[in-house]
């Protein structure tokens, strides 16, 4: 049974918190909501759940209005950032306590399957106190799936575990949630994150949010590659987008401070003149100078580095160019030490620019994929 949201709003003490709201979920999808602190992931969630009510439009499920309808006769399954589990029962007992909810007798089986998955079927006769975070939230998340609901929503469940862990319980997640969606009765997954790079790893449909509103809806390489507008490639980058302010004239464009790139033969070549909004990706600078895919020369940028950090396995070095003064960030595969200052020349590659209009929406024009 489809889950349709129509023109969802939802405001608090004169905050508008969601904006119109449009979304239709299908059964046996996954969809991730990504969207910075504060666009409205949570709010979104809680609507789904039945924990809040929408100020405007409606709530269906198969054709049904479940607006009004509470949690407690919604068929969901929530998982917070928070890990909860009760703290008397053991591993087991936790994870079947929504199987015993539902009169399952034979529930042995089911546990101890979920608890296979997700790696802590030698856990299960401990309690909650005696496990590390990262283990406590895979029974949290062992318990909500147990339930066998029709929607399971998750809202950054892997936020507050290290980076190592998240990583190794992302994969994870990838692979439970395609059983669970895939299952005899599959559960719609809705699962909120901040992070573009578990958009990308669990796959399925994005819904990009920004300030309460959706900005996109479409499966997650499309969103990826084909950000709907300015907003939405910055919202679907980390570290952010390098927008970049330019004009097309006869088959170039000119960037401030006067860089010239060539796009003679890129998929920016039938741009009419004009102003534009360029976006390339941290992860799309070269570091070498020979010419990209369509055979146009790179555009070199020496720059003073002014901040850099190392994130993972991944360094981040924010820039400014030395001739153009266009700061930009750069992003390199592996852990780098740069100095403060440091004069680096990293290489601008016409095959991977992103158009954008200039004015209104900012839409996406051009895109090289």
């Amino acid at each position: 049974m489809a889950l349709v949201l129509d023109r969802i709003g939802k405001t608090v003490a004169g905050e508008r918190h969601l904006i119109d709201v449009d979304l239709t979920l299908e059964p046996g999808t996954i969809n991730v909501v990504l969207g910075h602190t504060g666009a409205g992931k949570t709010s979104l969630l809680r609507m789904i759940a039945g924990l809040d009510r929408p100020t405007t439009g409606a709530i269906r499920q198969g054709g049904v209005d479940i607006t009004r309808r509470p949690a407690r006769e919604r068929s969901v399954a929530l998982v917070y950032q928070q890990f909860i589990n009760y703290p008397s029962l053991t591993v087991r007992e936790n994870i079947a306590s929504p199987l015993q909810l539902r009169g399952v007798r034979d529930h042995g089986p089911r546990v101890l399957e979920l608890a296979r998955v997700l790696r802590i079927e030698e856990l299960l006769d401990r309690l909650p106190g005696e496990l590390s975070g990262g283990q406590q939230q895979r029974v949290a998340i062992a318990r909500a799936l147990a339930k066998g609901a029709e929607i399971v929503l998750l809202d950054e469940p892997l936020v507050n575990l290290d980076y190592k862990l998240r990583e190794d319980l992302r994969d994870e997640l990838r692979a439970l949630l395609g059983a669970v969606r895939a299952g005899a009765e599959p559960a719609t997954v809705v699962y909120a994150t901040t992070d573009p790079a578990e958009a990308l790893a669990l796959g399925g449909s994005t819904i990009l949010m920004h300030q309460g509103r959706v900005l996109q809806h479409a499966p997650a390489l499309e969103v990826y590659h084909r950000p709907a507008s300015v907003a939405a490639a910055r919202v679907f980058s980390d570290p952010p987008m390098n927008i970049f302010d330019g004009e097309v004239k006869g088959g170039a464009i000119e960037l401030a401070g006067g860089l010239q790139v060539l796009t003679t033969r890129t998929h920016l070549a039938a741009l009419p003149d004009g102003r534009y909004r360029f976006g390339l990706r941290a992860s799309d600078f070269r570091l070498r100078a020979d010419a990209g895919l369509s055979g146009m020369p790179r555009v070199a940028m020496p720059a003073r580095v002014e901040l850099s950090e190392i994130s993972g396995s991944e360094t981040f070095v924010y820039l400014r160019a030395v001739q153009q003064g266009l700061q930009y960030i750069v992003q390199r595969d592996g852990v780098f030490h740069h100095q403060l200052d440091e004069e680096l020349t990293f290489y601008l590659d016409p095959d991977r620019l992103l158009a954008f209009g200039a004015d209104g929406e900012q839409a996406l024009v051009a895109s090289y994929r």
